[in-house]
C-alpha cells in the first residue's frame, strides 16, 4: 500500500511524521469522499512528487471521477486565491481590497461534488498556503453548513502532517540525493 511505502521512507528522527500520517489518514472519521479528496487535493498542494506520487493513486481508487477531479480544481484554484487574497490582507493599502479581482473562479460555484466537499478541501489547502482571509471564508460556509468544527480540524490536522512529510522527505533527497 501507497500509505506504508510513504511513512517508511520518512526518517527515525520525524518519527511523530510517521505516526501522525498514519492517524490522520488510516483513523480518520471523515467520509471517504472527504477523506481522499482532502489527502488529494492537500498532496497536490504539498508540491511534493514523493507525496503525491505515493497518495495520488490510493485517492483515485477512493473517488469517484467527478470527486478526483474537483479535489484537483480545488488544489488548483486556491493556489492563485490563496496568492491573491493573502496578498491583497497583507498589503498595508486597504484600498486594494475595494478592487475587483477580475479573476475567474467558477469551480466554486460549481464544483461538480457537494459544496461541502469543495469547502473543505479548499479549506485544508489554504492551511498549507498560509491564507487567513481564505481560511475564515472556507471555515465560515462549512459551519453554516452545519459542519462541526472537529470535521474542519480532521481537514486541517490532513494538511498539516501531509506539509510537514512532503518538507521532510523533499529535504531527505536533497541531503542525500
Amino acid at each position: 500500500m501507497a500509505l506504508d511505502e510513504l511513512k517508511s521512507a520518512i526518517p527515525d528522527y520525524a518519527k511523530d511524521l510517521k505516526l501522525n500520517l498514519g492517524s490522520v489518514i488510516g483513523n480518520s472519521d471523515l467520509p471517504q469522499q472527504q477523506l481522499w479528496g482532502t489527502v488529494l487535493s492537500c498532496a497536490i498542494a504539498t508540491r511534493s512528487p514523493i507525496v503525491l506520487r505515493e497518495l495520488e493513486p490510493v485517492a483515485k481508487e477512493n473517488l469517484s471521477p467527478e470527486a478526483y477531479t474537483a479535489a484537483k480544481s480545488a488544489a488548483a484554484i486556491m493556489a492563485m486565491n490563496n496568492v491573491y487574497y493573502r496578498t491583497r490582507h497583507l498589503l498595508s493599502d486597504p484600498e486594494y481590497g475595494n478592487l475587483r479581482a477580475g479573476l475567474r473562479m467558477n469551480v466554486i460555484g460549481n464544483p461538480g461534488v457537494e459544496k461541502v466537499d469543495f469547502e473543505l478541501w479548499s479549506l485544508a489547502v489554504s492551511a498549507i498556503n498560509g491564507c487567513g482571509m481564505c481560511l475564515d471564508s472556507h471555515e465560515q460556509v462549512l459551519r453554516k453548513a452545519g459542519v462541526e468544527r472537529e470535521t474542519i480540524q480532521e481537514a486541517f490536522k490532513i494538511a498539516s502532517v501531509l506539509q510537514a512529510v512532503g518538507a521532510t522527505l523533499e529535504a531527505e533527497a536533497v541531503l542525500n540525493g
